[in-house]
């Protein structure tokens, strides 16, 4: 991907974009921030994973049901009016939810009814370019329809719970249920149909604006999913689909436990055996959505840490070998051009570097790590910058740079970001202070999340690692919009060569 040039975008979640449904969505607020983002001449929008979130796992966007659906709570209502499958009376026999921060319950509520409108308008339609989409996405919308409708219907307990004709998806308890739950399946269908569409939408609009979307790959599947669940000789799971061995991470920066994630871990050998056609059927659809890939813990291609699911705590886990060599071969074979970012934060071993290096794909540098005691030698640090990265002020699971300066930063630290900037930092100037000295790096993407173009403080962080509830709630709101500083980001861009070619 050398070839883009120098460029530089927004860090924005599209669950934090303006709108009055209780979460951003694919509608108007979308449009408002792609008119920001043109305006001061960002080239960058980098988003999270798109997936089905769940409330169970606090809606984090890394823990889904699906690793190939769409979110039907950033389907916008707005559209549905547009495309005749919902009157405007239908949207003003609901109250608005707060602007503020995401309500998901809130939202599921009111979109839940309003998309059931709206699917018995369309049911009743001839519409030829949904059986296309059916047909086209069926390796992974059949399973998906089919696993939610279930779900549902047996009160939403994990699939390894059900009764184990349908647990172990014998063909005849398959039938029974596709003929009995054929409504709800069609419906959840109809859902993913619409979203692709809207997204569809997006994307377009982002096209013509020359503004490129880089969308995000965790590497692990959540246990309880439509993927585990079809796909079970893939995962390292006991004859009931219960996980032997899960996946997390060793003592880090995070966390001084390190962290035990609990997704099922691969069995790469049998990845390995089917061609990998499950990876290259995701990547090829993450690639139909995006013009990038951002690969979160890309570290688990190479070796991961697999942790007994008998233990509580990540402590005593050990690292066991992916398989590399084959793998990255398959997916240079299917993308050749490869446009992927590795996500390589936390323990980070020379082999993984190594392959990073040999993909020829960036790396992942965070400015806010760079400072303290090793800043001479610390990758991080704007002086030992490579030009085939992606240097960020702070990724969605760091405190903002204010809140991060205000109560992390030591006093050696703030000193030698004073030192860095040319100037003495102040809690009011240090977010685009960071913002200046990541566009002005070596490396030929940078990337900062919206809290930093508006100064935000801490209170405005969207995720905090390890912590269980209370987070992916911060929203974008429309005045904040109005109010960012455009023209200061338009100039910084043109001043550092990163504007759009």
């Amino acid at each position: 991907m050398g070839s883009m040039g120098r460029s530089c975008g927004v860090l924005l979640h599209i669950s934090s974009l303006p709108s009055r449904w209780g979460i951003g969505d694919l509608g108007r607020g979308a449009d408002l921030f792609l008119d920001f983002l043109c305006s001061s001449r960002q080239s960058l929008w980098q988003i999270l994973p798109l997936s089905p979130t769940d409330p169970g796992q606090g809606n984090s966007p890394y823990s889904s049901f699906s690793a190939f659906g769409g979110n039907p709570l950033f389907i916008s209502p707005e559209l549905l009016v547009k495309d005749g499958l919902l009157e405007l009376s239908d949207l003003d026999s609901h109250e608005p939810l707060s602007m503020k921060a995401c309500d998901h319950a809130g939202s599921a509520r009111i979109k839940r009814s309003l998309l059931q409108r709206a699917y018995k308008r369309f049911a009743s339609s001839e519409d030829s370019e949904y059986y296309l989409f059916c047909e086209k996405n069926g390796h992974w919308l059949d399973d998906l329809a089919l696993f939610l409708s279930l779900k549902r219907h047996l009160g939403g307990v994990p699939w390894c719970e059900w009764p184990a004709p349908l647990r172990d998806r014998e063909e005849k308890a398959l039938a029974e249920a596709r003929e009995q739950l054929a409504d709800k399946i069609g419906y959840a269908r109809f859902l993913q149909y619409v979203f692709e569409r809207q997204w569809g939408r997006l994307k377009r609009v982002c096209r013509e604006k020359g503004i490129s979307v880089i969308g995000d790959v965790p590497v692990y599947v959540s246990h309880d999913s439509a993927d585990v669940w079809a796909h079970r000789e893939l995962f390292d799971l006991d004859p009931t689909g219960r996980a032997k061995k899960v996946a997390g991470v060793p003592p880090d920066y995070f966390s001084e436990s390190g962290q035990r994630w609990g997704n099922p871990v691969y069995r790469w050998d049998m990845l390995e055996k089917e061609g990998f056609w499950w990876w290259i059927r995701r990547l090829s659809n993450a690639l139909s959505l995006f013009d990038m890939v951002r690969i979160d813990h890309f570290r688990g291609l190479v070796k991961f840490w697999s942790i007994p699911s008998s233990e509580r705590s990540a402590i005593d886990g050990e690292w066991v070998e992916a398989s590399p060599d084959a793998f990255f071969l398959r997916v240079k074979e299917n993308f050749p051009a490869m446009p992927f970012i590795a996500e390589d934060l936390g323990y980070i071993t020379p082999d993984v570097k190594d392959y990073i290096r040999r993909l020829g794909i960036p790396k992942t540098l965070v400015l806010q790590f760079a400072f303290g005691d090793d800043l001479e030698k610390s990758p991080y640090a704007p002086a030992n910058h490579i030009e085939n990265a992606c240097v960020y002020t702070g990724t969605h699971d760091n405190n903002t740079t204010r809140g991060w300066f205000e109560s992390e930063a030591t006093p050696l630290m703030r000193s030698q970001l004073n030192e860095i900037a040319g100037h003495k930092v102040t809690p009011e100037t240090v977010s685009m202070d960071m913002i200046s000295i990541a566009m002005a790096s070596k490396a030929s993407m940078t990337v900062y999340p919206m809290q930093d173009v508006l100064g935000l403080g801490q209170e405005a962080r969207l995720n905090t690692p390890g912590k269980p509830s209370g987070n992916w709630l911060w929203r974008l709101e429309e005045r904040q919009l109005e109010d960012a500083p455009v023209e200061k980001l338009a100039e910084m861009t043109a001043r550092f060569g990163r504007e759009a070619r």
